[in-house]
């Protein structure tokens, strides 16, 4: 899948943006993993709790860098037609929070 398929909007991640991103979601990969292990182990629940805020603010992180690189697009060239308009961004941006 491409990172257009991906953001659905023509948004072209800043190499390093697209690197922050990838890391946090492959973080909250293993982190999710382990929160299924953990289950399956029957692990105390204070650790399965701790693994999963782990992988939920792993989630909002990427969430929030694809929003801000959209966002840094938007202001470099805001006439674009194939942009993601403003209220689009602000409403993705209020359903992370």
């Amino acid at each position: 899948m491409s990172d257009q398929e991906i953001a659905g909007s023509g948004l072209e991640y800043d190499p390093e943006a697209k690197r922050k991103v990838i890391n946090r979601l492959r973080r909250a990969h293993g982190q999710l993993a382990a929160v299924i292990t953990a289950i399956d182990e029957d692990a105390h629940c204070r650790d399965v709790v701790q693994q999963l805020a782990a992988v939920s603010k792993a989630l909002d992180r990427a969430g929030f860098l694809v929003i801000s690189s959209a966002l840094r697009q938007c202001l470099a060239d805001p006439d674009s037609e194939d942009g993601t308009k403003s209220e689009e961004l602000e409403k993705l941006f209020l359903s992370l929070a």
